[in-house]
């Protein structure tokens, strides 16, 4: 099936202000595209885009001064497969596991492991290592946090959104990442685009969409604690530690945001 995707993102800027945007389909999808990933501002500046250290696409921009209007649009192949159940999928021990990996087993900015060891351990100890814990945890914080678009911010961390028990599709995937790094499993966060796609519409308006992965049996494994079922039709944009390194927009400087629209259609027939 085809997918048509972009976004609108709108700031208006009291001074000059250098942004990094992570809008753009993660390199492993490009090969999916369908035509050109169309990238436009307005009014019209600059920009280039390099590689980061986890692989993903960013733009580099200098925002003006005053009104910036940043749209993206692109239209994508995709095998209208649900994501990958394995669940005869095994764990390694840490003292298995590749070099470059490690680093999804230790704590980050929103992903504060030592507060949460003792009671991921209590949790999920006693569950078979693998694709069972997993499971669990991915049942455990769909059940622990109630979905509130009006709870969302920024500076929630997983053991708040523990604490709290509301949030978005964000903290969903901090609280598993988290309590999956808890016990010895690499779990690393995603965004991209999850369009209502073989699912009832849902009555409200269109955002980007976070779940995360987890690496059992040598290779990454696709999981969402807030849907916490398989889904169709995710576009990766970006993969990191948290929400940090995979911030839609990051601006170094004061900016307001005035506009914001995301897209994510299947075309029809």
């Amino acid at each position: 099936m085809l997918i048509s995707a972009g976004c609108q993102i709108s700031f208006d800027c009291p001074q000059p202000t250098p942004m990094l945007l992570m809008v753009s389909p993660h390199p492993s999808r490009l090969t999916d595209l369908i035509g050109p990933h169309e990238m436009s501002f307005d009014p019209p500046i600059p920009w280039r885009d390099y590689t980061d250290s986890y692989g993903n696409t960013c733009t580099r921009i200098l925002a003006p001064v005053g009104p910036l209007t940043i749209a993206t649009k692109f239209t994508t192949w995709d095998s209208g497969l649900p994501d990958r159940v394995a669940p005869m999928a095994v764990q390694r021990p840490p003292d298995q596991l590749p070099d470059d990996l490690i680093l999804f087993l230790l704590g980050s900015r929103y992903c504060d492991t030592d507060r949460l060891s003792g009671m991921a351990w209590a949790t999920f100890g006693h569950i078979p290592p693998g694709w069972s814990r997993v499971q669990a945890i991915c049942d455990f914080v769909h059940n622990h946090i109630t979905f509130d678009y009006q709870q969302a911010r920024p500076t929630r961390s997983a053991y708040d959104a523990f604490s709290e028990q509301y949030g978005v599709c964000r903290d969903f995937a901090h609280l598993a990442v988290t309590l999956c790094r808890c016990v010895n499993i690499p779990a690393r966060y995603c965004t991209g685009f999850l369009g209502d796609i073989g699912v009832p519409k849902m009555d409200a308006p269109m955002d980007f969409s976070a779940w995360f992965e987890v690496y059992l049996d040598d290779r990454w494994y696709t999981f969402d604690a807030r849907h916490n079922t398989p889904r169709i039709g995710r576009i990766l944009m970006a993969r990191g530690r948290d929400a940090t390194d995979v911030a839609i927009t990051t601006n170094f400087g004061q900016c307001i945001l005035t506009g914001f629209s995301v897209i994510t259609d299947e075309v029809p027939g």
